[in-house]
């Protein structure tokens, strides 16, 4: 979901499945590492070099230099141009294994033997100095250089190679060598990638501490200015005590990651990479809100700092710094809703604890903490512990394991390798122009999820087009000798364009005649292409600072999400309507720019999509004065389309709208159903001239009528009581009343109970009712009843509830139920009556 290594979007280079472009890269770019195999954020912030997002600065070789230049370049920037002192370094490199059957590094450590001495070189293992992305993919040794920044005294002490990896805060990795080779069959085997490849990864952070001469990335200028407003937002000082300086610095790191991720397009939710977003942040409320002390928002009080300090590197902050603001409040104002709520549950726990004089809590109601409203254990803990109770974390760790047991099993996908049928021949995109052609398979490979297999497959050439940018991916089928086999849907993997099928053709061979489902990409690209006329209205419309947050474009309608910070208005939803229809009037023919230079296609005007990854040539789509970016499939000219209807408008997050819309049949269709809603409606209302008139009258008498019956009800609930009243049976020392009552809904019984529970101490009421063919019960007990006699009016309902086939529930004080056999009533009131006379 997010970019947790620089080597993600080289992999197919690696491979050999794409071109090499440019032989030599250096770059830096933003990674993020929450989940999975590379998971850094339970050390965030307990020690000061890990982070949610870093920079990683890398340099890459894609089959050209590999380790001695690499080795040779380390050293002459660290040490040649950053001037760090060359005895402070230690190099790692890779020890062998043989299971893999990979031999020592002998290579990379003969290079290093030019710079260090042989008591700085290390050897390490498979898990330290042989880098793997995930279970399968490219991979190889990799040789780690470390920096021991302790002081003198210090580096006396204890010899430096002694705490090479042992998670010391001043002894820390600051560069990796890797040296890609091999790729990892999914059977668990390596083989010899088609030649060698160089990736290269530096923290951005670490080093700035090495240049600066700190002891924590933290006490650098990238975190400092957020720290120290933060301590004056809270009133206390970095440095002073060890669980304040801990919140602090996830305080810090934390904001980074949430502004970046916003500013890149991604907003946090309750799904996928969207809730990786709401959990760092609500990560960082509640340090805030334990051990700063915050009750109400404050992270966004941050984003100012953070744009100040960073703005001018990353230019996206501060063009977004409304919508990054806006969506931290709001998410922090929600989540502190939840706090108090979950506090307050916890309140109610160490009562009933306490009360059956117990000195530990249920493991499992400490982890529907955790579950339901977000509460981390150590928090819990931390409350527990002020009134000396502990939590069963054998069961918490029960109930999270089968959790995590769940997810594993709903997400479990077994892959196989891919097999190669002909391997000389390139894929290639060709839907732009076809829907139809003759493909041959190059490779397969059987995929198994919750024990159902299919397979994955790729065509030398296809029609199909692959999902991305919003819009779905192609279905249909491919035809040989007789046999047909349907493609469910159409990805895009590392570039790669994989057509899902459930089984595999007889003859994977053969060559095959390729048939995309041609309606449902006509009306996919209705729908596209007046996303793209929707993109354009809207700037008119609302402004210039619309910009594209999301989209959806499939066969049966369009979603498109927006930066907006207010609700459209229904005259400005109009004048988007009309507007988009009117250039599907004017027929607007499509013109299309293949191959285009980046710079050439931000000098046309064209707006980049969110969604899409754009290389250095690109695709512009124009319809008369729209033009954007897009790899997506469009109609020829806007005719096609039909007719375009909003269905709805509303907010996605703060500062964030959606609108969905429909076109061409669809929207025909809503209009006719309208019409004849319209129609049947005015029908029943005898034809009058003026419908809307006629319907409002309508309801206001229906308005009127409705006052009136509350009104006779009201008046008939008032006579019921004064029955009831002289009913009351004194029994053991409770204020008795049992009776079925003849009423017209269940409010009325409710209405009652209330009322005479203010007016008789030591009440017991139960009533009853038969409304609309079924029983209803209600019980009504005095507070005084309750705490003093232990009566409990949910655990009582649920027995009597029984006798008319129903069930039920509620507070001690107050319940009620419901059951399909009314003629149980009669036993439910005799059986109320034993229960008070017991």
């Amino acid at each position: 979901m997010f970019t947790n290594a620089g080597m993600n979007q080289f992999k197919d280079i690696f491979l050999g499945n794409s071109p090499v472009k440019s032989p030599r890269i250096a770059d830096t770019q933003k990674c993020l590492r929450v989940s999975g195999k590379h998971n850094d954020l339970e050390e965030v912030g307990h020690d000061t070099y890990h982070h949610t997002m870093f920079e990683m600065l890398g340099n890459w070789s894609f089959g050209d230099y590999f380790k001695r230049d690499a080795i040779d370049w380390a050293w002459e920037l660290l040490v040649g141009e950053f001037k760090i002192s060359p005895d402070r370094f230690y190099a790692t490199v890779f020890e062998g294994d043989e299971t893999d059957g990979v031999a020592a590094d002998d290579e990379a450590r003969g290079y290093w033997k030019q710079y260090l001495p042989d008591d700085h070189i290390l050897n390490g293992n498979k898990k330290d100095n042989f880098w793997e992305m995930g279970d399968t993919g490219p991979c190889g040794p990799c040789s780690e250089i470390h920096v021991d920044l302790r002081d003198e005294h210090e580096r006396a002490k204890k010899d430096g190679r002694l705490l090479v990896n042992k998670d010391h805060p001043q002894v820390i990795e600051i560069w990796n060598l890797v040296f890609i080779q091999y790729n990892r069959k999914a059977s668990g085997k390596l083989e010899e990638l088609p030649a060698k490849h160089v990736d290269t990864g530096m923290g951005f952070e670490r080093l700035c501490m090495v240049l600066q001469g700190k002891q924590s990335n933290y006490d650098t200028d990238i975190f400092q200015p957020v720290i120290r407003e933060l301590g004056n937002l809270a009133g206390v000082k970095y440095g002073d005590d060890e669980k304040t300086d801990i919140a602090m610095r996830v305080v810090a790191d934390h904001l980074r990651a949430i502004a970046f991720s916003i500013t890149d397009g991604q907003l946090p939710s309750n799904n996928k990479a969207g809730y990786v977003i709401r959990r760092i942040l609500r990560r960082a409320v509640r340090y805030g809100y334990t051990f700063l002390n915050f009750r109400k928002p404050f992270i966004f009080q941050l984003v100012p700092v953070l744009i100040q300090n960073m703005g001018e590197a990353f230019p996206e902050l501060e063009k977004q710094q409304e919508l990054v603001t806006k969506v931290i409040h709001e998410e922090e104002e929600s989540f502190l809703r939840t706090l108090e709520t979950g506090i307050r549950m916890l309140d109610s726990i160490i009562e009933e604890t306490k009360k059956n004089e117990y000195k530990v809590v249920s493991g499992k109601l400490a982890f529907e903490l955790y579950d339901t409203f977000g509460f981390p254990l150590d928090l819990t803990e931390l409350i527990l512990r002020e009134n000396d109770l502990v939590v069963n974390r054998k069961e918490f760790n029960e109930a999270m394991e089968a959790q995590k047991n769940r997810s594993r099993n709903a997400t479990h996908q077994e892959t196989g390798d891919w097999i190669q049928l002909h391997a000389d021949d390139e894929e290639e995109f060709i839907g732009y122009d076809h829907v139809e052609a003759k493909v041959k398979i190059t490779k397969y490979r059987k995929v198994k999820v919750k024990n159902k297999e299919s397979y994955q497959l790729v065509f030398n050439f296809t029609p199909f087009y692959a999902e991305s940018g919003g819009q779905v991916g192609d279905t249909g089928y491919i035809e040989a000798n007789g046999q047909k086999i349907s493609i469910l849907d159409t990805q895009k993997e590392n570039n790669l364009i994989i057509h899902y099928a459930k089984e595999l053709p007889a003859d994977p061979s053969a060559t095959f005649m390729a048939h995309v489902d041609s309606r449902k990409r006509q009306l996919t690209a209705n729908n596209h292409s007046a996303t793209h006329l929707l993109d354009h209205v809207l700037r008119e419309v609302l402004g210039e600072h619309v910009e594209q947050k999301g989209s959806l474009v499939n066969e049966d309608y369009l979603r498109f999400d927006f930066s907006h910070f207010q609700k459209v208005t229904d005259e400005e939803i109009d004048e988007i309507q009309r507007k988009v229809n009117q250039m599907i009037r004017m027929n607007l023919k499509r013109e299309e720019f293949r191959a285009v230079p980046m710079q050439e296609a931000m000098d046309m005007g064209a707006i980049a999509l969110f969604g899409e990854k754009y290389g250095d040539l690109v695709r512009v789509i124009r319809f008369g004065d729209s033009t954007e970016l897009c790899g997506g499939t469009h109609v020829e000219s806007t005719g096609e389309i039909g007719l375009f209807t909003i269905v709805s408008e509303g907010s996605v997050s703060a500062g964030v709208r959606r609108i969905e819309a429909i076109t061409a049949d669809r929207a025909e269709q809503m209009m006719v159903q309208n019409h004849k809603v319209l129609k049947e409606v005015s029908g029943m209302l005898n034809n009058p001239k003026n419908l809307k008139v006629s319907v409002e009258e309508f309801l206001k008498r229906n308005n009127e009528l409705t006052k009136q019956i509350e009104a006779f009800e009201k008046e008939a609930v008032g006579i019921l009581k004064r029955d009831l009243l002289r009913e009351v049976k004194e029994i053991n020392g409770v204020s008795f009343i049992a009776r079925q009552l003849e009423v017209n809904n269940s409010a009325m019984l409710k209405d009652l109970a209330f009322q005479l529970k203010g007016e008789i101490d030591n009440l017991f009421l139960v009533l009853a009712s038969e409304i609309d063919g079924k029983a209803n019960l209600h019980i009504m007990i005095s507070d005084k009843l309750v705490k003093e006699r232990g009566f409990n009016a949910g655990k009582m309902i649920r027995d009597l509830a029984k006798h008319v086939k129903g069930g039920g529930g509620g507070q001690p004080f107050y319940a009620t139920a419901g059951g399909k056999e009314p003629a149980g009533i009669p036993t439910v009131l005799e059986e109320a009556l034993n229960l008070v006379s017991q």
